[in-house]
């Protein structure tokens, strides 16, 4: 952090007060004679899937500066041992600090192989989620907005049979949109005993989707995700002059959609733009929450699905 920021930065001594009260000889004698806890056997024996920290913030230096993300970091303890070594997780965290990655999958897999090498366990897991900035253009006042996405890793360790370790990763976007709700349409249609090119009146709502997908190869990047969703959504932005926003309302409207049908028109665009980016095995999730605005309740939406099978419903 730049030193005229003013800004703190955490210097060193910052914490010179907490002044020891104990020699060093002393805590090394207790380290040396003392009980590694975490390596006795605990009463129960049984395996545990995750243990680990949630809720930390890390910071990552990236082309694009140093982002904050939120992050769970786990690992599986086998049933043998009573406990991780937790602070081994946080010792990995501040040693990558400083290190510089072209984007956060590349810091998640490091991450998670770090913390495998330093745990019992046969699997390691960081789940890293933010925010990025998305500058767009309005269609017609063509402003600036500055906007956001929502953007998720999960990536995984695991040791193979011998000294091997195996990764993968998951690649998460999340993105705002408007909908507008076709079955009111149709009604007044009826009501009004009329059917024309301009759209009939309907309520609208603002949703949020959420695209997950696996990514074995390592080429799949967060712009190959936003593109589908692009395509197949009405997605709103901050900055909206009263021509932008009079463009939107009209696309939203004169194409409807379900929550249903939102997420279909994402899997299909998905289905299209994915061929030559992730393998057709790939697991992909569609989420979308739709917000709405003449019920008290919410409408959600989810698929659970494979690339191939979308490719064969194209």
């Amino acid at each position: 952090m730049s030193k005229d920021s003013r800004l703190v930065s955490g210097p060193k001594g910052a914490r010179s007060y907490l002044r020891p009260q104990f020699s060093r000889e002393e805590h090394k004698r207790c380290l040396l004679r003392g009980e590694d806890v975490p390596e006795l056997s605990p009463d129960f024996r049984i395996d545990l899937d995750e243990v680990g920290i949630s809720q930390k913030t890390v910071w990552i230096n990236l082309p694009e500066g140093r982002v904050p993300f939120d992050a769970e970091i786990t690992t599986d303890l086998p049933g043998d041992f009573k406990g991780i070594h937790m602070s081994r997780i946080e010792n990995q965290i501040s040693l990558l600090n400083e290190r510089s990655f072209s984007d956060i999958r590349e810091y998640g897999l490091c991450l998670s192989k770090k913390v495998l090498v330093g745990q019992r366990g046969r699997r390691a897991k960081v789940t890293l989620k933010g925010l990025f900035p998305v500058n767009s253009i309005t269609p017609v006042s063509e402003r600036a907005s500055i906007d956001n996405m929502e953007i998720y890793l999960k990536a995984e360790s695991k040791r193979l049979d011998g000294d091997g370790i195996s990764q993968s990763s998951w690649l998460g976007l999340g993105v705002f949109h408007i909908t507008a709700c076709p079955c009111t349409q149709v009604y007044n249609e009826s009501l009004f005993n009329q059917k024309s090119s301009f759209p009939m009146p309907t309520h609208s709502q603002r949703c949020k989707t959420w695209v997950y997908v696996e990514d074995r190869l390592n080429r799949l990047s967060y712009d190959d995700i936003l593109g589908p969703l692009l395509k197949s959504l009405h997605v709103v932005s901050d900055l909206l002059k009263r021509p932008d926003e009079a463009e939107l309302v009209y696309r939203s409207h004169s194409a409807p959609q379900f929550a249903e049908d939102v997420v279909r028109a994402v899997a299909k665009a998905l289905g299209k733009g994915l061929l030559n980016k992730v393998s057709k095995d790939s697991k992909i999730i569609i989420e979308t929450l739709s917000l709405e605005s003449i019920h008290i309740h919410n409408v959600k939406c989810r698929l659970n699905t494979r690339l191939t099978d979308i490719i064969e419903a194209l």
